[in-house]
């Protein structure tokens, strides 16, 4: 897409303290905001989903899940102001655009599963102090990159994604109160989430823009409007919904959960990783240069103290949207108040519990359909930054031992009944462990490995003895 000069000259497009006029800024800003609408609430819907509470239940606590959608628009909001205005050494004082992170819902699936309301104060601990981990690691961020070559960040984020495709297939199935019922993975409930899928498919490969942009909250829509003369629609949420709520600090209440704490706290590596990521992204893509110390440390620091605001409040943790690179690059903007007319926009549909009410009346079949693209872009994404490694044997076997461990973990948590309580929930996603394994191993193994040494290691995986 050609970029749009008539907002400014080139050198005002690559100026991050550029304002563009009002009439032009305010809608670009909210176009920044509705390429991760979807991505930014969906966490919150699959928590709550996860915990029994969420989409086809009939649990009381329902409005709960509403709450957390609203939480996620706001923080959302704040956390991108913190980017974008900045505070001190807080923010990049980028056109950074926040939202809630894929990359904990591994970590925080085993924490909810089946335990109703009554898991979220413990969830939201760890959301808390592992914010505050997240913010101090704008210290020291710039030396400890060394240490997540892509060998290590795209297994995790493949990680990541395998462990959320199974969420995906229940969701487009029917949702996990209907199995074992005939409604689950009934034709009617693929019928809708395979619409949303192919529309989604065709608008990324056959637009451009921001249709392709928005291919998958435009193919939410067509799968709701699919939906909604089949019955799977119920407004009834919308009506009791109140129009107007401010955050309520600690809602869920608090309590301090070592499971919580150290499993957000070792994933704040990650999305610090990523942010610097997208920080590195958004300054090549709009400006044409390498990201600055300051900046990343600052996006750092807004990343972890957006998180740990979030927690006091029942939202998830923030990290910055991947989404937004591909829209900076895009539109050749860097206006960094472009993208806070964006913040405001999510902070005003925050504050409506009747924008989460509406969210909530999305069938979970068309949500299904909406992940199933989603979590396989998060997979593939870890796949790409894999494609950067140098296959070598020994990382072969990093990779190889690093993947066996952690996929074999998701697929058998029951291996793990032994174990504490706490161990056994950090383990389960296969996330962490994987990565420990991964991290070790890139640390400790040489990196001249012989020719005599990688055939050894190759004889002994295939069965072979040495003569």
């Amino acid at each position: 897409m050609a970029v749009d000069q008539s907002i400014g000259t080139p050198e005002q497009m690559r100026d991050p303290n550029y304002m563009p006029p009002i009439a032009k800024a305010v809608p670009l800003g909210i176009q920044h905001v509705l390429a991760m609408f979807v991505s930014n609430v969906t966490p919150a819907i699959i928590v709550a989903g996860q915990a029994g509470f969420g989409f086809g239940s009939n649990s009381p606590d329902f409005p709960e899940m509403i709450y957390m959608i609203q939480m996620s628009m706001f923080f959302a909001g704040i956390a991108t102001l913190f980017q974008t205005i900045g505070l001190g050494p807080v923010g990049a004082r980028l056109p950074v655009v926040q939202g809630t992170s894929f990359a904990i819902l591994p970590i925080m699936i085993p924490l909810v599963a089946g335990k109703g309301v009554e898991a979220l104060p413990a969830l939201f601990s760890g959301v808390l102090v592992g914010g505050l981990f997240h913010a101090s690691l704008g210290f020291v961020i710039g030396r400890i990159r060394f240490a997540l070559p892509p060998l290590v960040t795209g297994l995790v984020v493949l990680m990541i994604g395998l462990a959320l495709v199974k969420v995906g297939i229940q969701y487009a199935a029917g949702g996990v109160p209907a199995i074992g019922t005939e409604e689950y993975g009934s034709l009617q409930n693929w019928g809708v989430a395979l619409v949303v899928i192919l529309v989604t498919l065709g608008l990324k490969f056959f637009t451009h823009g921001m249709l392709s942009i928005s291919a998958v909250l435009i193919g939410l829509i067509a799968g709701y409007l699919v939906a909604l003369p089949l019955g799977m629609v119920s407004f009834g949420n919308i009506a009791n919904a109140a129009t107007f709520a401010a955050p309520e600090p600690f809602h869920f209440g608090f309590e301090f959960s070592t499971a919580a704490v150290v499993g957000f706290c070792l994933m704040a590596f990650v999305s610090a990783i990523e942010t610097v990521g997208d920080i590195s992204g958004i300054t090549k893509g709009g400006a044409g240069r390498e990201a600055t110390d300051r900046e990343v440390a600052g996006a750092t620091f807004a990343d972890g103290l957006g998180s740990a605001a979030a927690g006091i409040f029942g939202a998830l943790p923030n990290t910055s949207f991947s989404q937004n690179v591909g829209l900076i690059a895009m539109t050749g903007l860097m206006s960094r108040h472009v993208v806070t007319f964006g913040a405001i926009f999510l902070i005003l549909a925050g504050l409506v519990p009747k924008v989460g009410a509406a969210i909530s009346t999305i069938p979970i079949e068309v949500l299904g359909g909406g992940v199933i693209v989603m979590f396989g872009m998060v997979a593939a994404a870890g796949i790409s930054m894999l494609s950067d490694v140098d296959w070598n044997r020994r990382n072969m076997v990093i990779f190889a031992v690093a993947l066996s461990v952690g996929l074999g973990l998701q697929l058998e948590p029951g291996a793990l009944q032994h174990m504490p309580d706490t161990a056994r929930i950090l383990l389960t996603s296969g996330l962490l462990p994987a990565a420990a394994i991964a991290i070790v191993l890139n640390l400790v193994l040489p990196e001249d490995v012989t020719a005599d040494q990688t055939d050894e290691i190759a004889g002994g995986m295939r069965g072979e003895k040495r003569p």
